[in-house]
């Protein structure tokens, strides 16, 4: 098969209409090739379901563009620009070592980015040299994979290819390019960019856009602005409880890992609770606890309010008017928020209806599980499957008292046990990808070049609620140490 025919064959589709935005946004730049990239990871589902042809995405030539030594037909690659809060504080930033190709067109009509990550310099690298580690593409492959699985909205890991170069940062480490795709890559960050150092026009012409893509049903409405704010605000709030309700901690919310789109994006110093501790963080620089796993709701209304105040030229001509809409939608976030959070938290405990003490009964879980330390995936999964006597808390009369409060309020539902239990079972998964066994999947990958460990984990976190037995030597958690479980930015 000729290169041409294959690059044919593959199924790319490719569209650039982010580069109809002014080029203020951006800059055109090809990725930097490498010496001997090699494929690591594919994921042919995902790929299907783009239009991609599997036995042609593992041929030398799709090698070549996963790598970024070749450009796809159709594709333009360009570094996108964009400004925003880092802990708090304002930084120019920008696609530093990543190059989105372009826009894949998809049979079923939808619209999704295609970013090499890892690509190499651009002008927005500063100090930095574009490159990426293996150990962290591919941390990023198996997480998104398995929030996806979950139901969560995230971006996705399309392959991973190792670059045959090693790089510095702290030590040596083997290179690696991640391919991924995203409903888009517009970030809080893009409009905080276009807020700071762009002109009105441009600001409305990002706005446009991304009503246009993301949220065309807003077009008849009589304020679109405040449309797009309501609606960015409806998202988050109902990504952000999807978050807290299977214990996840992103670990770096800053503006510019926020996607418009309502998507996880950036999977650095993320992972999973095992105790419950509210106050759990993973992230070595979040020192202040800034991230912490019960701040990501006000977290997010921050970085909301952020996003907002970029809209306020557009809101309103009157500015005083103008923050009052943007006051009132902000507080929408927490009842929203809220009622994402109450509805999932019933479900977890298989309640189908509401009554006013509910909240009372979930929080006085929680309280017992941060109290005994209790395990937050495998309490919810002992419950499931009617086995109380597997949680820490099994012969603690407090928990038994909850317990019996618990088993009263299903007693009042009209619907059967059984129709609680398949509702637990639809809400809480039997395992997460734990982080000692990410760990483990890595070090094999990395170190010892063996990828079994993480096929096997990728297999069993596919199906997070299935409950099967392949899946119960993943369920345990990891041994308790002294130190704390820490991740690093690097993804």
């Amino acid at each position: 098969m000729s290169e041409k025919q294959a690059r044919k064959d593959a199924g790319w589709n490719f569209d650039n209409s982010y580069s109809r935005l002014p080029n203020f946004f951006y800059t055109k730049i090809n990725p930097t090739p490498v010496s001997s990239p090699r494929l690591v990871k594919l994921n042919a589902p995902l790929g299907a379901t783009l239009g991609l042809n599997e036995e042609v995405l593992q041929s030398s030539e799709s090698l070549a563009l996963f790598a970024g030594n070749e450009i796809p037909d159709g594709a333009l690659p360009l570094a996108q620009a964009y400004a925003g809060h880092q802990f708090g504080t304002f930084n120019m930033l920008g696609d530093g070592r990543a190059h989105l190709l372009g826009e894949q067109l998809t049979p079923q009509g939808e619209r999704v980015d295609i970013q090499l990550k890892g690509s190499g310099k651009t002008p927005y690298s500063r100090y930095l040299d574009g490159r990426a580690g293996l150990g962290p593409m591919l941390r990023e492959y198996i997480l998104s994979e398995a929030m996806f699985a979950l139901g969560i909205p995230t971006t996705r890991s399309l392959a991973v290819v190792s670059t045959g170069e090693s790089f510095l940062r702290d030590t040596e480490q083997p290179g690696a390019i991640l391919t991924r795709v995203a409903a888009s890559h517009i970030r809080f960050a893009t409009f905080q960019y276009a807020s700071q150092f762009g002109t009105v026009e441009e600001l409305r012409a990002l706005a446009d856009y991304t009503l246009a893509r993301h949220f065309p049903k807003s077009d008849g409405e009589e304020n679109r602005y405040l449309a797009l704010l309501q609606e960015v605000i409806k998202r988050q709030a109902l990504l952000i409880a999807k978050w807290q309700l299977v214990g996840f901690v992103h670990g770096v919310m800053n503006t510019d890992n926020i996607a418009i789109s309502g998507e996880t994006i950036d999977y650095g110093p993320c992972a999973f609770l095992d105790v419950y501790d509210p106050e759990t963080v993973f992230s070595s620089r979040d020192t202040e606890g800034r991230y912490a796993y019960s701040r990501q709701p006000e977290m997010a209304a921050w970085n909301l309010t952020r996003f907002a105040e970029t809209l306020l030229p557009l809101l309103h001509e009157d500015k005083k008017q103008g923050a009052k809409l943007i006051e009132d939608a902000i507080a929408q976030f927490f009842v929203q928020y809220h009622a994402n959070w109450l509805a999932g938290m019933r479900s977890k405990l298989g309640i189908s209806k509401e009554e006013d003490e509910d909240e009372s009964l979930i929080t006085g879980l929680l309280n017992l599980m941060q109290m005994y330390r209790a395990d937050y995936t495998n309490t919810f999964r002992a419950l499931t499957l009617d086995k109380p006597e597997d949680t820490f808390m099994y012969d603690k009369l407090d928990f038994r008292q909850w317990f019996e409060l618990w088993q009263a309020r299903l007693g009042r539902q009209q619907e059967t046990k059984a129709y609680s239990h398949q509702l637990m079972r639809n809400h809480n998964p039997a395992i997460i990808p734990r982080n000692h066994r990410v760990e483990e999947a890595l070090t094999s990958a990395v170190i010892q070049e063996d990828y079994s460990v993480m096929e096997r984990l990728l297999e069993v976190l596919a199906n997070p609620f299935a409950y099967s037995p392949e899946q119960v030597d993943y369920a345990s958690p990891a041994k308790l140490t002294a130190c704390p479980y820490r991740t690093f930015c690097g993804t």
